[in-house]
């Protein structure tokens, strides 16, 4: 029987929808309606979706204006349902990654070759309806429930911009390759598209969570000679080394700034680093630590609105170079299906970032093992 067009309930005892009712409090699974898609929206089944630190944050709500009851959820994998009014690109059975910022194809920064931050579908995590009408698409008795990210994978359906749906390799496996939609891409597209080690140079990573040790992989891809990992919890460095970090820097274990640490490692500097942990500091650090005449240091971590950035512009004038990015300077729609085709060739190693695996009756879990620090990506299982 057809669903497209119509409003979709939770029927048979189906699980619909994980809902985040309040700040801090575990989701609590709901019968959701789930309206048409309108112009240029599409609907996906999802069919995996994954926890990225980025959902604990506005779940717990920390520092920012709160937003409930809300669908979180932003890392999936699906099939297109349906499509509304002006979608030709996607048509229903297309395998999807749905992306938490978008490319509209039109404006400047989607016409041009070195952007990726689209006017129209830039990453805005205030925004809870969609764009087309400033309406949501979920509800429950009447009641709407906010979007998050304009995706809000933590639903069996959801309504996304068409913009922000990369559409990819059938054949690709949606529970591994779902993680691409947004931490892995990110550190690794941070290291292959920015900061661009060549064969036999050396890298820092700031960061060994899901997003640097996707950096660190990028720069195993790419050929660096040492990768150095620069964390200060040291039970993370065993897991490193399967993403090809040779060494291990703990700031705690020395009474000196860890760039100077890391320069008499080095013999004056990395040609590359890259981090991914948010911390101020850290990024000093990062951008202090490369090596003068060539080093390149690639800022990804999110810092605290009120946070400054502080070092002295001899840094600057003696050839170092400074770049930040955002989702790894991947276009959604134009550049992550061929990321997709690296796992499928085997140019890329995605099972690893996966650590658990839970049904998605069981998703507070996820969120569990995330406070705990265990692991790195738990996948959850839309039809367990």
């Amino acid at each position: 029987m057809t669903t497209a067009g119509q409003v979709i309930r939770c029927k048979g005892g189906l699980i619909a929808a994980a809902v985040a009712w309040e700040s801090g409090k575990p989701l609590s699974i709901e019968d959701v309606e789930v309206a048409p898609p309108q112009k240029d929206e599409v609907r996906i089944k999802i069919l995996f979706t994954s926890l990225c630190h980025t959902d604990v944050y506005f779940w717990d709500a920390k520092g920012q204006d709160p937003l409930f009851p809300r669908i979180l959820g932003h890392e999936a994998g699906g099939i297109v349902e349906s499509v509304g009014e002006g979608v030709t690109d996607l048509q229903p059975g297309d395998h999807v990654l749905p992306i938490f910022t978008g490319e509209c194809k039109e404006c400047r920064h989607c016409l041009s070759e070195e952007s990726n931050m689209c006017d129209l579908l830039r990453i805005n995590t205030d925004r809870g309806t969609m764009i087309h009408d400033g309406k949501s698409r979920f509800s429950i008795n009447g009641k709407p429930i906010y979007h998050f990210l304009g995706t809000s994978t933590f639903s069996e359906y959801t309504v996304v911009h068409v913009g922000q749906v990369a559409k990819i390799n059938p054949s690709a496996p949606l529970d591994k390759v779902c993680v691409l939609s947004c931490g892995i891409s990110t550190g690794f597209g941070a290291t292959v598209n920015v900061a661009k080690p060549k064969k036999g140079q050396s890298v820092a990573v700031f960061g060994l969570g899901a997003v640097g040790l996707a950096a660190a992989e990028g720069a195993r891809v790419s050929g660096a000679s040492r990768i150095i990992g620069v964390d200060l919890n040291p039970n993370r460095f065993e897991e490193a080394k399967k993403f090809g970090v040779t060494e291990f820097v703990n700031p705690k274990d020395h009474n000196k700034p860890v760039q100077e640490v890391i320069a008499e490692m080095t013999g004056g500097g990395v040609d590359r680093s890259v981090e991914c942990t948010g911390s101020i500091q850290a990024m000093i650090s990062a951008f202090e630590c490369v090596h003068d005449g060539w080093g390149v240091a690639v800022l990804v971590g999110v810092p605290n609105k009120d946070d400054a950035f502080k070092t002295h512009p001899m840094n600057l004038l003696n050839e170092r170079t400074l770049k930040g990015t955002f989702f790894g300077n991947y276009k959604p729609r134009s550049d992550i299906p061929a990321v997709v085709e690296q796992y499928m060739n085997n140019e890329l190693e995605l099972d690893k970032f996966i650590t658990h695996s839970i049904p998605f009756s069981e998703i507070n879990k996820a969120f569990e093992y995330m406070l705990r620090g265990e692991g790195l990506r738990c996948m959850i299982r839309m039809d367990a």
